[in-house]
């Protein structure tokens, strides 16, 4: 199984939950964990997905996020699972 974290932050507003899962669903991207925070207006979101089944490249993927991101007037992220742990190791 590939896994990717895929991170969204911006101004809470209706629908954001529902275009990047409509986005995953339409590139065969299965959503395994979702954790989201609303505070103030405000929304944090950190998914892991499989993205086995996906046919495109990281750099692509990046790309239709970012388009997802400026529709619903977030910041959306992707990063390998192995990359994101090296980050964040203590």
């Amino acid at each position: 199984m590939s896994r990717t974290i895929v991170t969204l932050v911006g101004k809470d507003k209706v629908g954001i939950i529902a275009t990047v899962c409509n986005f995953f669903a339409e590139n065969n991207i299965n959503i395994l964990d979702l954790k989201q925070t609303t505070s103030q207006g405000f929304i944090n979101m950190m998914m892991i997905v499989d993205t086995d089944s996906y046919k495109g490249t990281m750099s692509e993927l990046n790309e239709g996020l970012e388009k997802v991101g400026v529709k619903v007037g977030c910041t959306v992220k992707a990063q390998h699972e192995e990359i994101f742990d090296m980050m964040h190791r203590i």
